[in-house]
């Protein structure tokens, strides 16, 4: 087993009109892709997936992973467009366009049929499209499977949870944030696939994954970014309260910019430009 030779594969939802997969749900696929397509919430989709989720991808010190952007096949041209432009000079991204299906069926069909047959696991991590990972998340993930050998090897499935990290929101005086230690949240968590295995990181829900196979936690570096916007899914239900994230200062901003290559001046252009297109 050699973690070098295993195949990397991350996969982000863009506004994709599952059916089921989400904490709010809608009566119709038409419903649910009304409210996924509105400019407002499409402006500001666009602006953090460009200034958050985006630029550590890009920075990744180990360069050598697929992601994989479901979007829905109906997404309008407009929206489409934008999207493809954004990732052009990234050849790690394929666009994944994806008629209306059961949330579960649908991810697997599309990371099953990114798998290569190595004869090595692979190693899946998956993200909301306002979340990030640091620039060294896929080196790092690979280290821990390399250190995890033998639990993977007697394992179809196993999780690597890097659960350090912060709470981030932009705006367009720049970012708010705050550290946080999370166990499964969705953002650099990763899943060592077997290369027999028929499902994928997406088959199970995070915050169960503990009862389904080994998960190791590997705490004390800051390896994740979850946004946190008015958009959220988890934001949508009543009673959720709103979490009190303060201004970073210009350290705090320095910190982003070598974790993250996330620019906090950047993000002040991308959300003032938004503002004046929503």
């Amino acid at each position: 087993m050699d973690s070098r030779k295993m195949q990397v594969i991350g996969l982000c939802r863009f506004s994709y009109p599952a059916l089921g997969g989400f904490q709010i749900e809608h009566e119709t696929p038409e419903a649910r892709a009304a409210f996924l397509y509105d400019s407002v919430r499409m402006q500001e989709r666009f602006a953090t997936f460009e200034t958050l989720t985006l630029p550590p991808l890009r920075a990744q010190t180990d360069p050598d992973f697929t992601l994989l952007i479901v979007v829905g096949d109906a997404m309008p041209d407009l929206w489409l467009t934008r999207l493809l432009d954004l990732v052009e000079d990234m050849p790690q991204a394929v666009v994944v366009p994806r008629a209306p299906g059961r949330h579960r069926q649908v991810m697997r069909e599309v990371i099953n049929a990114a798998r290569a047959d190595t004869g090595q696991p692979s190693l899946q991590f998956r993200m909301d499209d306002d979340d990030a990972v640091a620039c060294h998340f896929v080196e790092r993930l690979r280290e821990a499977a390399a250190d995890l050998a033998p639990l993977i090897a007697k394992n179809r499935y196993v999780g690597i949870d890097f659960n350090q990290g912060f709470i981030a929101r932009i705006t367009p005086r720049g970012i708010c944030a705050k550290p946080t230690t999370e166990t499964l949240w969705t953002p650099a968590l990763g899943v060592a696939v077997g290369p027999g295995a028929s499902r994928g990181i997406m088959n199970f829900s995070h915050a169960k994954l503990s009862r389904i196979m080994p998960v190791v936690a590997l705490p004390g570096e800051d390896m994740f970014i979850r946004g946190h916007n008015d958009f959220n899914d988890s934001r949508q239900k009543d009673g959720i309260k709103p979490v009190r994230l303060p201004p970073l200062d210009a350290d705090g901003e320095a910190q982003f910019r070598t974790l993250f290559n996330i620019d906090a001046d950047h993000v002040r252009r991308v959300m003032a430009q938004s503002a004046t297109q929503g």
